[in-house]
């Protein structure tokens, strides 16, 4: 399985693969209010990409990983604030 992923991440994107990850870079910088020419956006750019290399072709999952590999999503189920013990 490691030989396919490092095959796969040899292969060029083509112009589907890069519309697909401009996609969810828009969204991720909208969602969140990244500038496009900060170094977040830079770092998430190369993450979309490297999980999309990786296989990961849904939109919405490569959003979700790429949102937990940044942090940048908020749970459910919080931990209690010192407030509310």
């Amino acid at each position: 399985m490691v030989q396919t992923i490092k095959s796969r991440s040899q292969v060029p994107l083509d112009s589907r693969d890069l519309e697909t990850c401009q996609h969810v870079f828009d969204k991720l910088r909208a969602d969140y209010a990244i500038a496009r020419d900060s170094d977040e956006a830079e770092r998430m750019a190369s993450i979309i990409i490297e999980i999309y290399r990786q296989g990961v072709r849904d939109p919405n999952q490569l959003q979700s990983m790429v949102e937990a590999a940044r942090g940048l999503f908020e749970t459910s189920e919080r931990p209690p604030t010192a407030r509310e013990i």
